[in-house]
């Protein structure tokens, strides 16, 4: 059986309810899903003997702007034991711009979260330390989200003298 229909059918036991989409594109497999069921994926995707995705290379998102769900949270997944990478996909809706954080799966979410809550503005819930990365505290946008102006806000933040 092919990994990709393994995944799937496993993924697919963990709730009836669960319609994850596959999106193969030049070779990437990408797994779309409902916000909820991240963690219990991702648990299923690291913990499942057959699959063991021990590492998490990415966390990031997708501003989709003109969508009706306008974010996606995006997971690059890799598994030593079948040489495979798996990408996960979870739709944020900006009206409640939120997921369960998967810190306590994969330790390397923590600066992987922070980047994407800093850059983005999605809350990780749960996340042992919910700050920002690069931005200032006080500083109450998010650059990488396509609304923000490509030349910054004015007086939004202090510039360094020359």
């Amino acid at each position: 059986m092919e990994l990709t229909t393994k995944i799937i059918e496993k993924i697919q036991s963990i709730n009836p309810e669960l319609h994850a989409e596959t999106v193969e594109f030049r070779g990437e497999t990408t797994i779309v899903l409902p916000k909820r069921f991240i963690r219990p994926v991702c648990q299923l995707l690291k913990n499942d003997s057959e699959l063991e995705f021990i590492r998490l290379d990415d966390v990031t998102a997708i501003d989709w702007a003109q969508r009706t769900s306008r974010f996606q949270v995006i997971y690059n997944l890799y598994s030593f034991k079948n040489s495979s990478r798996i990408r996960l996909a979870a739709v944020v809706e900006e009206s409640d711009c939120s997921i369960d954080t998967v810190s306590d799966i994969w330790r390397s979410a923590n600066w992987y979260e922070r980047e994407t809550f800093d850059m983005y503005g999605i809350t990780f819930t749960n996340h042992p330390d919910h700050r920002r990365m690069y931005m200032p505290e006080e500083f109450e946008y998010h650059p990488l989200r396509k609304d923000f102006p490509l030349m910054g806000i004015p007086g939004s933040i202090p510039l360094p003298k020359k």
